[in-house]
């Protein structure tokens, strides 16, 4: 998937707060591969396999391993296996809640990359992705509406935007009649004031072809 997630997007995706996204980032865990944060109000941008690593993260979180362990299971991918350059987006991890097991691609051994345990529950890649690519479908889906400007009723179609957030709309019965809000509710309203002063527009050129 090509496209791109500011951290609202991505929060919505991951399930992961702003704040979680923004540490990350801070501390080198997880870092946007197409935009960097380049000074107070820029965004940061993030790719589908970001997205993946977020969610690789959480899993091996919420089964009970601490951030300080996943950070030192990182560090030893990266000491002992520098060709892995998005090791939570390219490998497998199982974790039994004391430490984190590692599944390196085309090999069936497990590496104990903390400290002895019995693995209980695995970190499945595929079906995550699968998961991810349909949340991420969701987000993109475009909402058709029908909204009353004047006595008439229009066309418009949102489309969220993940990139700067919040949504674009435009009107397909007026050509080149397009808006944007931060909300769905917002949106709608400035597209009824955008088809309004495309109408009074085109009233005007017609009174005036009609005149001359």
């Amino acid at each position: 998937m090509n496209f791109n997630f500011n951290t609202k997007a991505v929060s919505k995706i991951t399930g992961l707060s702003a704040r979680q996204i923004d540490s990350w980032d801070r501390t080198d865990l997880i870092k946007p591969s197409v935009q960097e944060a380049s000074g107070k109000g820029s965004t940061r941008l993030y790719s589908f396999n970001d997205l993946i690593q977020f969610r690789v993260a959480k899993a091996i979180l919420d089964g009970g391993i601490s951030l300080q362990k996943l950070k030192k299971a990182l560090w030893f991918l990266k000491k002992n296996m520098p060709d892995i350059e998005r090791p939570l987006a390219d490998i497998k991890f199982l974790t039994d809640g004391e430490t984190v097991f590692i599944i390196p691609k085309n090999t069936n051994d497990v590496i104990d990359a903390v400290n002895q345990g019995q693995v209980v529950f695995l970190v499945a890649l595929g079906e995550l992705i699968e998961e991810l690519k349909g949340e991420v479908k969701k987000l993109h889906t475009t909402k058709e509406k029908k909204v009353a400007v004047m006595g008439k009723k229009y066309r418009v179609l949102i489309h969220p935007d993940t990139e700067s957030g919040g949504y674009w709309v435009e009107c397909p019965d007026i050509p080149g009649c397009v808006s944007q809000g931060d909300t769905v509710e917002e949106t709608i309203d400035m597209i009824k004031d955008a088809i309004k002063g495309c109408i009074e527009v085109l009233s005007e050129k017609q009174k005036a072809a009609s005149n001359s």
